[in-house]
């Protein structure tokens, strides 16, 4: 299920980049600490007020819209199976936020002094692989699971009440 409105972009928007930011702050925390461990869990949601509504932002206001302008490249919405539009968009999404994201943390978390953009493409290296199949086999289907059976619950409860 995918947002049929603005608000419910907003808020397939706030809880795609939650599941996204999670895991990708999880897996940065523990290559800096030489694997995962317990604490990364917890640790992640420190992180996670500051990037979290920078992700939100991005999104909303710049990659959405673009990652659909690309994706409909190599796409037909109407023409292609939907499973297609979806791996698209997800696909653009992620080679327009990984490579932001990585940005903002390495300004942000990352000691990078003169060796700056040697340090923020190797963030984005690291990170694209981890990104893309996190997006396309996790994060993807799950919110859009989630967010579709919030909405038809919804959905099937205002009809109610308007037939009531």
């Amino acid at each position: 299920m995918l947002p049929q409105n603005k608000f419910q972009d907003v808020i397939f928007t706030i809880f795609m980049a939650f599941v996204m930011v999670y895991a990708m702050i999880c897996y940065n925390i523990s290559l800096n600490v030489g694997g995962m461990q317990n604490f990364i869990f917890l640790a992640a949601f420190k992180e996670m007020l500051i990037m979290l509504p920078v992700a939100v932002l991005i999104e909303l206001l710049f990659v959405g819209k673009l990652a659909q302008k690309l994706a409909f490249r190599f796409v037909t919405p109407g023409k292609d199976p939907m499973i297609m539009i979806i791996l698209g968009i997800s696909a653009m999404s992620v080679c327009l936020m990984c490579p932001m994201m990585s940005l903002v943390a390495t300004i942000l978390f990352k000691d990078a002094g003169s060796e700056f953009i040697a340090v923020w493409l190797q963030t984005t290296v690291k990170n694209f692989p981890m990104a893309l199949c996190w997006q396309i086999f996790f994060a993807g289907p799950l919110v859009r699971n989630v967010f579709g059976f919030f909405v038809n619950k919804f959905s099937r409860k205002e009809i109610i009440e308007c037939k009531g």
